[in-house]
């Protein structure tokens, strides 16, 4: 049964993710679309977390939301491979601004759901 918590919730957080990148739109030189869903999961998993904390959350829905919806929503693998990319076709600059702002804005995102949900 747990499986089928994770299942679900990571088909829903794809298709959230599919429509950000629809909503945001693709960009050949830099991936905003990638570093707003990123940024969102961040922030959705931050008040996830702060909430688990104050035990808000069921065993189920932490593995619905937090393991299914996030893992499915966020993007690393879409992340590594923007920024394979991007080395591949020479532009570091676009390369190392993404990197460093998809952690700082990641960070900041699990950082504000966290304190907003604590």
């Amino acid at each position: 049964m747990q499986l089928l918590w994770i299942f679900l919730g990571g088909g829903l957080g794809s298709v959230c993710r599919y429509l950000v990148s629809r909503l945001v739109g693709v960009d050949q030189v830099f991936p905003f679309a990638t570093l707003s869903a990123n940024f969102l999961a961040s922030f959705m998993l931050g008040l996830l977390f702060g909430m688990a904390g104050n035990d808000i959350l069921s065993e189920r829905q932490k593995l619905f939301f937090m393991t299914g919806f996030c893992g499915g929503f966020s993007t690393f693998s879409t992340f590594s491979l923007d920024n394979f990319n991007m080395l591949d076709a020479g532009n570091f600059l676009s390369f190392g601004l993404n990197v460093l702002l998809s952690v700082i804005i990641c960070l900041c995102g699990i950082w504000l759901g966290y304190r907003i949900s604590a």
